[in-house]
């Protein structure tokens, strides 16, 4: 079965849930065609922050109720992270928002130390597996992308890969590369997802979001 999948590369509005949600709305409702899946960035509502004691929410908090509200909306699956709190931890929290409201979450399990993010966010313990029109899909989330083990497809347990990203032009050599390699060598499709714009830190995203199959053909 046919699986339409809806990538939304875009910039972010640094640290600003509100105009983040807005932006967001409007380019969901601007999609007009019927979708299975709607595919956000990393951290969509606030840019790539260290700022989680500001910005995290609980899993009744304003991002989830938007997220139902727009996979209701379009009838299909919504996924992309944000900064979550959970008994007084923050991560950086995937959700699999179903269109029936129901939902399924993925924390990133490597923390980008560069940026610090290990210092200020939970990482992960366990991957995430969902199926969706038959086909099985594993959602990860940015430096996952450099940890093959950590995304190696045993027992062939998936057929898709899905990174959501906030990263940055300088390295944009390496995302393109480990997505292919990722495709490659797990024989799936590998799709990545990344924003646009310099951030709150002046650091440049040049996107390169793509799609690719298991033969390493973009």
């Amino acid at each position: 079965m046919d699986l339409k999948i809806t990538i939304i590369q875009s910039n972010l509005h640094w640290e600003n849930k509100e105009k983040n949600l807005e932006m967001f709305s409007k380019k969901i409702a601007a999609i007009t065609d019927a979708t299975d899946l709607i595919v956000l960035p990393e951290m969509f509502t606030t840019g790539f922050s260290m700022n989680p004691k500001k910005f995290a929410e609980i899993m009744s908090g304003p991002t989830i109720e938007w997220l139902k509200q727009k996979a209701r909306e379009k009838k299909c699956v919504i996924t992309g992270s944000f900064i979550a709190e959970e008994n007084g931890n923050y991560f950086n929290r995937l959700v699999w928002m179903n269109s029936d409201g129901t939902y399924n979450t993925y924390d990133k399990r490597h923390l980008f130390r560069m940026a610090d993010e290990h210092n200020h966010y939970n990482f992960g313990k366990s991957k995430l597996v969902v199926e969706l029109k038959g086909w099985k899909i594993c959602p990860l989330v940015c430096y996952d992308l450099r940890f093959p083990v950590w995304s190696r497809n045993v027992k062939s347990e998936y057929d898709v890969l899905i990174y959501v990203a906030n990263w940055p032009e300088r390295r944009n050599h390496h995302w393109r590369t480990l997505l292919l390699a990722r495709a490659i060598e797990n024989q799936c499709y590998s799709i990545g997802v990344n924003r646009i714009g310099a951030d709150g830190n002046s650091i440049a995203h040049s996107g390169d979001s793509t799609v690719i199959d298991p033969r390493g053909m973009i």
